[in-house]
């Protein structure tokens, strides 16, 4: 039960992600109101730091070979992309797509784990 509370927690924050990223600018267009949340840097950020710790606690709790190598691999590439988004300057021009790649990727790793886990 712990590990489906943990993926679900973590697919959900990417979920989140992934409406910061896309939903509010749009909904800026027609809600100037809206493009103040859209831009909020530090929402961007607060998500990140949230979903990298749970991403690890998974991690620490895969146990089956293949699944931690699979998972690990998808969360750090995602987790990756996340922080580079939020976090490089440079990288700005960029940000929307690394959060929404960073963010599939985490919520993939974790919806990987989550079907292993299932099956056995």
């Amino acid at each position: 039960m712990k590990i489906q509370k943990t993926d679900t927690t973590a697919v959900g924050l990417s979920g989140l992600c992934l409406v910061h990223c896309l939903a509010l600018p749009v909904l800026g267009s027609v809600m100037p109101l809206m493009t103040t949340v859209a831009e909020a840097e530090w929402v961007h950020k607060a998500l990140v730091m949230i979903a990298l710790p749970i991403a690890l606690l998974a991690f620490t709790q895969t146990r089956r070979p293949t699944t931690r190598l699979v998972f690990g691999a998808l969360a750090t590439f995602g987790g990756a992309l996340l922080v580079a988004g939020a976090f490089v300057e440079s990288l700005h021009d960029y940000e929307t797509h690394l959060t929404v790649i960073g963010a599939c990727c985490l919520a993939g790793a974790h919806l990987f784990r989550w079907t292993r886990h299932q099956q056995h």
